[in-house]
C-alpha cells in the first residue's frame, strides 16, 4: 500500500510507508557523553484559547513525554527554546512547567536541567530590570532541584549597550548561582531579536566576550550550549573553553561530528531533534559509548536529512515538525500547539517529515502514523 504525499513543486508522489520501526529499547545513561533532548510541550486542545491568551498545557501528556526520554536514558533540557518559550509559552506557563518537570524528574531519577531567561518582562527594560528577572527565574529552577541553564535574553540584547553590559549582568548571576550553570548561546536564526548577543554581530568579537565571561567564572560554569549552525566554530569554540568546562552541542545540522568528536575533544549535546530521535539517538549514543564512533555515525548520520528538513529557514519554526511528529508517533493525540503555531508550516513540509521520519524507523507503530497522515492530507483536500 502506497501513500500519495504532495511536493514543493505542486505535484504528488507515491510513497510506500515503512512496516517495522527501528528497533529501540529503554536503557540506563550513558557513560561517555551527557546528553539533554530539549523537550516539546503538549497543548490542550479542548481549552477555549487564542494565540495571544496564556498557553493550555496538557500536563499529563506533557509529563508522560519527559517519561518517555528519561525512559531511554535522556537528560531533559526544560522550559526551553523547543518548548516554545517565547512564541507561545509564557513565564507563567514555562514556571508551572519547571516545578512540575523537575517534580517528575525527582520522582524517577531524571536528569534535567531548566531554561532561566527574562520573558516575565513584555516591554523595554533597563539592565537592573533584566538582572532582577534573571534572578527570579534563577531562584525557581534552583528551589525545583533542577540545573539552570542561562537563557540568551531578548531584553538584554535591547539593553546591553556594548559587550560590557552582558560582562556585568552574567558576572552578576554566575557570582550568586548556587551551582554551575550551562550559559546558552542562542544565535539568531532561532530568534531575530538575539542580533548581536554579546555585543557584536561580528561572531569572533562576540565568541571573545563569550569566553570572557566563562573564564572569569569557570568554577561556575558547568558547560556551554552553541546554538549557530556552524560546526567549525563550535569546535574552535570547545578548544578554547577552560579546563572541566564541557560544550553541549545545538548544532541540529552537524550534531553527528560535533558528539563525535576528533582527537581534541568532543561535544556533548543539548538537542531540539533528539525530541523526535529520542530512541534512535539514544542507541547511537550506546554504541559510542562502547568506543564505536563509526557505528555511532552509521546510526545517527541518517537523521541529519529529517533534522535540516525540520530546521530550515525560518529555523525559528522547527517546534512545528518537532510536535507534528510527536502526533504521528502516538506521544499526543492530536495536532495542536500552544499560540497556534501547528500551521506555521506547509502540508508539503509536512509530507516530507513524515517521509522522512517513517523512513528513519521513528514511528514506533507505523500504521496509526500513515492513517494520521491521510487524515491531515484529507482536510487539505488530498484524497487517497
Amino acid at each position: 500500500m502506497t501513500i500519495r504525499l504532495p511536493d514543493s513543486k505542486g505535484g504528488f508522489r507515491a510513497y510506500e510507508p515503512r512496516k517495522e520501526p527501528f528497533a529501540a529499547t529503554p536503557g540506563t545513561p550513558f557513560t561517555s557523553r551527557t546528553v539533554f533532548s530539549a523537550a516539546h510541550v503538549v497543548a490542550d486542545p479542548f481549552a477555549d484559547s487564542t494565540p495571544d491568551s496564556p498557553a493550555a498545557v496538557d500536563w499529563d501528556a506533557t509529563l508522560a513525554f519527559r517519561r518517555h526520554l528519561w525512559s531511554h536514558g535522556l537528560g531533559v533540557a526544560e522550559a526551553m527554546d523547543t518548548a516554545q518559550r517565547g512564541m507561545g509559552l509564557d513565564w507563567a506557563g514555562a514556571a508551572e512547567l519547571i516545578r512540575r518537570s523537575a517534580a517528575e524528574a525527582k520522582s524517577v531519577g531524571g536528569l534535567i536541567a531548566c531554561g532561566v531567561g527574562t520573558d516575565q518582562l513584555t516591554g523595554p527594560a533597563t539592565l537592573a530590570e533584566v538582572r532582577a528577572a534573571y534572578e527570579e527565574q534563577l531562584a525557581l529552577v534552583e528551589e525545583s532541584g533542577a540545573q539552570a541553564i542561562l537563557m540568551a535574553s531578548r531584553a538584554l540584547a535591547a539593553a546591553a549597550k556594548g559587550p560590557e553590559d552582558y560582562l556585568e549582568v552574567y558576572g552578576h548571576l554566575l557570582r550568586q548561582s548556587a551551582e554551575p550553570v550551562i550559559l546558552h548561546w542562542l544565535g539568531p536564526m532561532f530568534d531575530p531579536a538575539l542580533e548581536g548577543y554579546w555585543g557584536s554581530s561580528d561572531l569572533d568579537a562576540a565568541t571573545d566576550t563569550f569566553l570572557e565571561v566563562i573564564a572569569a567564572h569557570p568554577d561556575k560554569v558547568d558547560g556551554i550550549k552553541v546554538s549557530l549552525l556552524e560546526a567549525q566554530r563550535e569546535i574552535d569554540i570547545r578548544r578554547r573553553l577552560p579546563q572541566g568546562v564541557r560544550c553541549y552541542t545545538g548544532d541540529d545540522f552537524n550534531y553527528p561530528e560535533l558528539i563525535a568528536g576528533d582527537d581534541q575533544g568532543f561535544s556533548h549535546a543539548l538537542l531540539g531533534i533528539f525530541d523526535p530521535l529520542g530512541p534512535l539517538a539514544a542507541e547511537a549514543v550506546r554504541v559510542l559509548d562502547t568506543g564505536d564512533a563509526k557505528g555511532f555515525r552509521e546510526l545517527l548520520d541518517p537523521t541529519v536529512e529529517l533534522s535540516r528538513h525540520l530546521f530550515q529557514a525560518p529555523t525559528r519554526f522547527y517546534k512545528t515538525g518537532v510536535v507534528f511528529l510527536a502526533w504521528l508517533a502516538g506521544h499526543q493525540s492530536h495536532f495542536t500547539m500552544v499560540g497556534g503555531l501547528q500551521s506555521a508550516r506547509s502540508l508539503p513540509h509536512f509530507a516530507r517529515a513524515y517521509e522522512l521520519a517513517d523512513g528513519l524507523g521513528l514511528f514506533l507503530d507505523p500504521k496509526p502514523a500513515e492513517e494520521r497522515m491521510k487524515n491531515l492530507l484529507s482536510l487539505y483536500g488530498v484524497n487517497q
